[in-house]
């Protein structure tokens, strides 16, 4: 496989891509971004799944949970203040589950470089009791993108993956 310099973002990108992603949904919002745009350019590349910006992170999550219930792997992207803005049916697919992998992208911003506020997602993951995620470098965040795939798929749930600013916006070699 060739080596890449990726920032984490677009190395979660194409961790969903190379996990068989059909279709992707994401609101716009800084440290988040970039996965969605990694998406679209790679969705025109190969014609292979759909990536489409959403009017709000409760349409973009919506979006992508239908997919899943239609078995598709799907993904939703967002700043971790947009978790807020899909926390009704985030909350909720944690308990009607998910048929096809479904991966959950939330981009927190600690000491908020571009955000408002601060928020730790992690506690989203234990309140909704679903698997969650934490990579702490770009391999990572590619690796657990492709195996947040299976996990969501053996045990019917979403998962959530929490990026942080950092790591979404630093690059590194990755193999």
């Amino acid at each position: 496989m060739p080596h890449e310099i990726l920032l984490g973002d677009e190395a979660a990108a194409l961790g969903a891509v190379h996990a068989g992603l059909s279709a992707a949904y994401s609101y716009p919002g800084t440290p988040a971004s970039e996965v969605l745009e990694s998406l679209v350019r790679l969705a025109r590349e190969s014609g292979a799944f759909k990536a489409v910006w959403s009017v709000n992170e409760k349409v973009a999550y919506e979006e992508a949970l239908g997919a899943s219930y239609a078995g598709k792997r799907a993904l939703v992207s967002f700043k971790h203040v947009g978790l807020n803005v899909a926390a009704d049916p985030f909350m909720n697919s944690a308990i009607t589950g998910a048929n096809g992998g479904f991966l959950v992208i939330s981009a927190d911003d600690p000491g908020m470089h571009s955000s408002q506020n601060e928020q730790d997602s992690r506690y989203y993951v234990q309140f909704a009791q679903i698997p969650g995620f934490e990579p702490s470098d770009q391999q990572e965040a590619y690796d657990m993108a492709r195996e947040a795939y299976d996990v969501s798929e053996r045990f019917g749930l979403p998962v959530l993956m929490r990026l942080v600013t950092r790591l979404s916006h630093s690059c590194l070699l990755y193999t």
